[in-house]
């Protein structure tokens, strides 16, 4: 991974190859749907690979919101000693279908960590990509 940006400035906003590596180095994130007029946020474990992000779910209201608003957000941040960043995916929801696309999924180790039944794979295409850098106050 790249190194983060030095700067004096408190905010600073990170490329999208940038973006794209921190997104690909954490594991967890937030998956933002919308339910009526409603935002919803859901935790998930995920990877990242060729522009988008994969995780699994179980049936439920998560994947039944997918299919009928598949728009959604994605979020990750993390905190260091001196430095945070926090990343947003704006893109389209899709569960795959195919064995292929759950065995490629698999190789990425995407596994769950709650042991319920998530066998459906759900793939986000990114339509854009943000992130920000804060070189945090030091106490």
């Amino acid at each position: 991974m790249s190194e983060f940006p030095k700067s004096d400035r408190p905010v600073v906003r990170l490329s999208e190859e940038q973006a794209w590596e921190r997104l690909a180095s954490a594991k967890v994130g937030r998956l933002v749907t919308v339910v009526g007029d409603r935002p919803e946020i859901y935790p998930v474990n995920y990877v990242v690979t060729d522009g988008k992000v994969y995780f699994r779910t179980g049936e439920g209201s998560k994947l039944s919101e997918l299919a009928v608003h598949p728009n959604v957000a994605f979020q990750v941040d993390h905190i260091h000693e001196d430095t945070a960043w926090s990343i947003v995916v704006h893109g389209t929801a899709h569960v795959l279908r195919s064995f292929d696309d759950a065995a490629k999924i698999d190789a990425l180790g995407l596994a769950p960590w709650v042991p319920t039944p998530k066998f459906d794979y759900v793939e986000i295409r990114a339509t854009e990509i943000t992130g920000l850098q804060y070189n945090l106050v030091k106490n």
